[in-house]
């Protein structure tokens, strides 16, 4: 495994991090506790020390299995472990509370990493208002260090002019050899300012694998109903890019998968989060670590993902 600083902190975490959002059963389905802990257990044998969850997900039962994993398994020393404010809780008081709720959720004395989950659309509150808390969690202990998601520059920007002696460290936004958008403002961003991506649905939620075609679709999840499986989407996302993942990934000996975490952490300051679903999965994703595709390999991914033509539109 490799590791790189989470922003300018000097925190070391895995340049191929664990997203938990599977274990609140609120997405694939049904996921046990002992399906969980074995995730987390061969996640840090195979060196990723990085745990990304968040208190929506199964509302609080993902904080829950990640906290109760790291006990039983004595590793609170090996993991850093970043979760999430949901935007609906951004006003001054709902952020503390929410804090210390998800502190007690993970069973840890500070949490390493908080981010708030997405901007306060809905409820309009004032990001000086929210990134006031969070500075005052940081100076409490309670937490570590600040990061966002889903947040673009300029308002990335903003957020940082809030806080007073602390600085985001980290955000987090959907980035994929398939949806690239982060690409136009807020990658030139982070690499500008020394934060670190934390990139969510790296493996854009596993269409890149080729295990999926527009006569093999998903279902039973939430993934039948997600535009990248549309039609259209499906067929230019399996005719133009998963061909050449294939020849990639049989080139080195590898996987579609870890060609596809590896052309992600290619760029810097990118740190990818995939879930897993089992032991074998978060072995397989630590694979896209420790070693990179030739610049002549990455630029004809790149190609290929240039000529994809996707649309969000779904009626």
């Amino acid at each position: 495994m490799e590791y790189v600083s989470l922003g300018k902190t000097g925190l070391k975490v895995s340049i191929i991090g664990l997203g938990a959002w599977q274990f609140g059963g609120d997405a694939w389905g049904p996921y046990e506790y002992q399906t969980a802990k074995a995730v987390i257990g061969k996640a840090i044998e195979v060196g990723i020390n990085f745990i990304d969850t968040a208190a929506v997900y199964g509302r609080g039962r993902s904080e829950e299995f990640v906290g109760r994993a790291i006990k039983e398994l004595g590793i609170r020393d090996q993991v850093i472990v970043a979760t999430k404010v949901p935007g609906d809780w951004h006003r001054y008081d709902d952020v503390i509370k929410a804090a210390h709720r998800s502190r007690e959720r993970l069973g840890v004395d500070v949490i390493d990493l908080l981010q708030l989950h997405w901007p306060a659309a809905w409820l309009n509150t004032p990001v000086c208002e929210t990134m006031k808390a969070m500075e005052k969690l940081v100076n409490d202990g309670v937490i570590r260090y600040i990061g966002v998601s889903n947040y673009l520059p300029p308002l990335l920007d903003h957020a940082r002019k809030c806080l007073s002696k602390a600085d985001i460290v980290s955000t987090q936004n959907r980035y994929s050899i398939v949806e690239r958008e982060v690409e136009k403002e807020i990658l030139p961003y982070v690499q500008k300012e020394g934060l670190t991506l934390i990139a969510w649905s790296p493996l854009a939620k596993g269409v890149v694998t080729g295990k999926y075609s527009p006569d093999n679709r998903p279902k039973g999840d939430l993934r039948a109903g997600d535009p990248l499986f549309m039609d259209d989407n499906i067929r230019e996302i399996s005719s133009k890019l998963v061909p050449i993942i294939k020849e990639v990934a049989a080139k080195y000996g590898k996987t579609p998968a870890q060609v596809a975490l590896n052309w992600l952490i290619m760029h810097p300051n990118v740190v990818p989060i995939p879930g897993a679903r089992s032991a074998e999965q978060v072995e397989e994703n630590a694979g896209a670590a420790g070693w990179r595709m030739s610049e002549e390999d990455f630029s004809r991914l790149t190609k290929a993902s240039d000529s994809l033509k996707i649309s969000y539109v779904t009626f």
